[in-house]
């Protein structure tokens, strides 16, 4: 990881963001802060209704827009926004999404597509650049903005780190001039593959940490579940090709930490509503956003399976979403194994 700051420093930019939930709206309201900003979203009314209101009632309620970001649900205006050059765009969609997103930019002419989603698609077990390089190319250069990042907090201008991961070099400097500052840090990596796995799994180790807290099991297990969920997440990346010490950084460890003890933890409240004995159905429906970690667990378990990677912590909290286990059962399953050396 290197650190990169304030390259281009002062430079302003067109930005498209392509994809209005809480993450997609929330990047877009920090970046214009300090560049043109174009917010699309698919859903013509929730569109018409931020443009009069000048906030995202329905994922970002009391967070009012900054005077540089503009609105729209017509695609075509969104591109138009970003046909110049030192212009970015950025794909805020759920893993499910990116495909369909792409295959509409596929007859496009972009220079660039940054995402934010974190998974493997389920079906293909593919991260997404591998979704995006299937789908645009490698002409298209791409990149992985990711790391420890709750929308609510950035959406209040709170501080956060980010990390931008690409092959492409001038992608990476592009990113860090756009986004770093403020109160948002920006380091660059070329392990595309690492980031991603460490953004895709951790959800699921935090559905895991939420089913821990809500039994009410202790701290003790908190901290033997991220421990431990580390180094699944370790294992099945640098069997995927990622670098060991990316799983130490911001995109390993710290998104992890923060996304198995934060309150504002999607994944985390499936794990305390699965303790409570709730269908996984009412759970989703009661947090009215995507928890990536529900699909990713499935496709992570299939995946791991077909690698002969040991992903213990993973395959219990897949058997409880779509398995009909117990949460009960699941801890006494994990914590029944055989002995292993650290």
């Amino acid at each position: 990881m290197q650190d990169n700051p304030n390259k281009a420093a002062g430079t302003v930019r067109k930005v498209a963001v392509l994809g209005a939930g809480a993450w997609g709206t929330a990047v877009a309201m920090a970046l214009a802060q300090r560049h043109h900003v174009m917010l699309w979203g698919r859903n013509r009314e929730a569109m018409q209704d931020m443009a009069r209101t000048r906030e995202n009632s329905a994922y970002l309620p009391g967070h009012p827009f900054p005077a540089g970001l503009q609105v729209t649900d017509d695609f075509d205006t969104a591109l138009a926004h970003v046909a110049g050059p030192d212009s970015l765009l950025i794909a805020a969609c759920p893993v499910a999404g990116l495909r369909p997103l792409l295959e509409q930019l596929k007859t496009r002419a972009i220079p660039n597509v940054v995402w934010l989603c974190k998974g493997f698609e389920y079906g293909t077990g593919l991260l997404p650049h591998q979704i995006v390089r299937q789908v645009l190319g490698a002409s298209v250069a791409g990149g992985a903005l990711s790391g420890p990042s709750f929308a609510q907090e950035v959406a209040r201008g709170l501080p956060c780190a980010l990390t931008i991961a690409s092959d492409s070099a001038a992608l990476r400097d592009c990113v860090v001039a756009a986004v770093h500052g403020g109160n948002i840090r920006v380091y660059s990596s070329e392990d595309l593959v690492g980031v991603e796995v460490g953004g895709a799994v951790k959800n699921v180790l935090a559905i895991a940490t939420g089913v821990a807290d809500g039994l009410g099991l202790g701290l003790n297990a908190r901290a033997a579940l991220i421990t431990r969920g580390l180094a699944e997440i370790t294992r099945l990346g640098t069997a995927l090709g990622g670098q060991t010490e990316t799983f130490m950084g911001l995109t390993g460890m710290g998104d992890l930490i923060l996304t198995c003890t934060g309150d504002l933890s999607r994944n985390r409240r499936v794990g305390l509503g699965l303790a409570q004995g709730k269908p996984l159905d009412a759970i989703v429906h009661e947090l009215g956003h995507v928890a990536e970690g529900v699909p990713c667990s499935k496709a992570v378990r299939e995946l791991a399976a077909r690698m002969g990677v040991d992903m213990p912590i993973t395959n219990a909290v897949a058997g409880v979403l779509f398995d009909g286990d117990q949460p009960q059962a699941m801890v006494s399953r994990l914590l029944a194994r055989d002995p292993r050396d650290e």
